[in-house]
Formats: structure tokens, sequence, C-alpha cells
């Protein structure tokens, strides 16, 4: 099993670089975020993730370990290849996708390649507990998951001359299972 790759970059492609690693040539897939940040003649580190079937031997490259244990936490998903999770790497950051992820954005995630709302819903519901965010993204995780669900009393208090991250904020701190005109009420005091 190859844990990572140090070499040279031989060749670039739109999702795959050749790396020259003592004179072998290895092929491997990237997502283009990290495409994006390579070079040509660069000397790159590349976390690996070795896919080995009968008939196909795909090596699978990142720049950082976070992003490959995204990767897999993605393979863990039923019915989710190495083709469908590289997919998914390849709409945004690493840390953008794990925040649509816990936001529940169906969305979002299908704008990944063969990636349908059936799989997107299927790896919201078995990731969103895993895939964690930084306490930074806290508030945009909230604003997001508050907005995308229309919730009703984020809309009231925009409509009040809140600020949706101000709405999401005060709403952050109230109980969700409340009615909607209890939780305006609430937010309302809270200000």
């Amino acid at each position: 099993m190859i844990a990572y790759l140090k070499g040279s970059v031989v060749d670039k492609n739109f999702n795959s670089l050749v790396i020259d690693v003592n004179n072998i040539g290895y092929l491997v897939n990237v997502p283009i975020s990290d495409i994006e940040n390579i070079t040509k003649n660069q000397s790159i580190k590349l976390y690996i993730f070795e896919v080995i079937k009968e008939d196909l031997h795909d090596l699978y490259g990142f720049l950082d370990e976070s992003t490959k244990a995204l990767f897999e936490l993605l393979l863990s998903v039923k019915n989710i290849g190495p083709k469908a999770a590289i997919s998914i790497l390849n709409i945004d950051s690493a840390n953008n996708i794990r925040s649509y992820i816990s936001s529940g954005d169906v969305t979002k995630l299908t704008t990944a390649k063969g990636v349908g709302r059936r799989a997107a819903e299927q790896i919201i519901v078995e990731l969103r507990d895993k895939v964690g965010l930084s306490d930074g993204n806290a508030i945009e995780d909230i604003l997001h998951r508050t907005l995308y669900e229309e919730d009703d009393a984020v809309l009231a208090l925009v409509a009040l001359g809140y600020s949706k991250e101000d709405a999401a904020k005060i709403l952050s701190k109230i109980d969700k299972t409340l009615p909607t005109d209890q939780k305006i009420k609430l937010a309302l005091k809270e200000k």
C-alpha cells in the first residue's frame, strides 16, 4: 500500500498528474482544488489513496491529509465510489464540502458530476455528524442550514430589519422545536 508519493510533477492534466519518483512515473488522480495549486516541474508530496481491483489500479492523491480523510469518508457511503468521491471534491474546497454536508445542502452536492439527489441525500444522512466543522464555520453553517430550510423565523426577523447573519446567530441560541411565533418572540427579546 502506498501512503504518499514525493517527487517532481512531470505532467499536469485537468484532473491528474504524473509524478516522477526515482524515475518511475505515477499517474495520480487529484482534485481540481489541489491541481490549481501545483505547477509542472514542482517538487511535491501527495498523500495517496490506492484503489486496487481485478481490472484496475488507480491512485488518488491529495496535498493534505484532511482532504484525503474526507475522500475516505465519502467512500464509506453506500454506492459512492472513488470517481464520485473525487467528483464531489472537485466542486469546492474540502472545508466548504464539509459545510455543505453538515448543513444538508443537497443542491450543491448534486452539482458534482455523477451525483444525483438520492446519492447526495445519502451522503448527508451518513456523514452529517462525522464531517465536523471548526468554530469559525459554525455561524455560516447555521445561516446556511436555516436559509436552505427556509426557516420562517429567519425570514420574519429579516423582514423586521435583522441581517441574515444576526437572525441566524440569535436563532441558534433558541430551541429549534418551538413554534415559529415563539422563536420570533424569544429572538426579539435576545437583542
